[in-house]
């Protein structure tokens, strides 16, 4: 019986997903079976009680799981610390953002990162933000970046600033020649909106509410890609992140216009998992994260 063994055991008791547990470990799912069978017999004891509609620990799974938890974040422990003797940054970190996020703002902040520290794997997942959360909780993931931060009593909550938000229309729309505007302005226009349950689109309605200015949904989309595109064509206006429409911009596609009378802005922060032990390459890469990208934010 190996640690590694161990390890997988306890992704899978956490994931409850032998395809998650795989590809946290680099191995097949046959791999994962053998290795869960193999506990299994080492101990003469029956770990996972497995159904088609059900994953659950039997006690001793469970007594198990308690014990190499301990086990495994010893060991994780011990081998940090001789990297931080040895002034080591090296290993993985498996990183989860949403997309407005890893398309716009984090690429500078990696290629900084990975050139100081090119001994480092990072992998990067563009995901919906509840997304981020499950993975974050679910171990699969070692640090979510997300707007809006949701409290939670599992996850740790590192600030990293604010984003403006602006105010998008087509070059040709009449909003799109000044340089400022007033909420009530936009009262009963078309606008183009990040779906419901996204956390933008409810600070969005928020801000709107209490300025008591409706406009009209007229398409709704999860990204901040289609919305651009629909604002394009004109089909509508909307309030996106500064940050995202800075190409288009330049290339005359968007006009961005700021509110002012509103503060319209997103908060910014990496998440991880309470309790989880960070590697030493873990907390560099959150310290670049918190002085480069926050300091940014500060400045804008």
């Amino acid at each position: 019986m190996q640690i590694d063994s161990l390890k997988v055991f306890c992704d899978l008791a956490e994931t409850e997903s032998f395809t998650k547990s795989a590809h946290i470990n680099g191995v097949t799912q046959s791999a994962v079976s053998q290795q869960i069978s193999s506990l299994e017999r080492h101990f003469k004891s029956l770990l996972i009680e497995r159904s088609k509609k059900k994953f659950r620990l039997t006690r001793e799974g469970e007594l198990l799981y308690d014990y190499s938890k301990r086990i495994i974040q010893t060991f994780d422990e011990l081998h940090f610390k001789i990297d931080e003797l040895k002034n080591v940054i090296s290993g993985t970190i498996r990183v989860a953002t949403i997309y407005s996020i890893g398309l716009h703002e984090l690429p500078a902040y990696m290629k900084k990162f990975l050139r100081a520290h090119p001994t480092v794997n990072v992998h990067v997942e563009y995901l919906r933000y509840n997304e981020v959360y499950e993975e974050i909780i679910g171990n699969t993931i070692d640090i979510g970046i997300v707007a809006f931060p949701v409290k939670d009593h599992r996850i740790e909550i590192v600030s990293l600033g604010k984003d403006q938000m602006v105010l998008i229309t087509s070059p040709t729309h009449p909003f799109g020649r000044v340089q400022k505007i007033r909420t009530q302005v936009i009262n009963g226009q078309k606008f183009i909106g990040f779906e419901p349950d996204i956390p933008s689109r409810r600070a969005i309605d928020k801000v709107l509410k209490d300025k008591d200015v409706e406009v009209q949904y007229i398409m709704e989309f999860d990204n901040v890609e289609t919305v651009k595109r629909a604002v394009e064509i004109d089909a509508g206006i909307s309030i996106v992140p500064r940050v995202t429409v800075a190409q288009e911009v330049e290339k005359g596609t968007l006009a961005a216009v700021e509110f002012d009378d509103a503060d319209f802005s997103r908060p910014l922060a990496a998440i991880y998992r309470k309790n989880k032990l960070l590697s030493p390459a873990m907390k560099e890469f959150l310290g670049v994260l918190k002085s480069e990208l926050g300091e940014e934010k500060a400045k804008r």
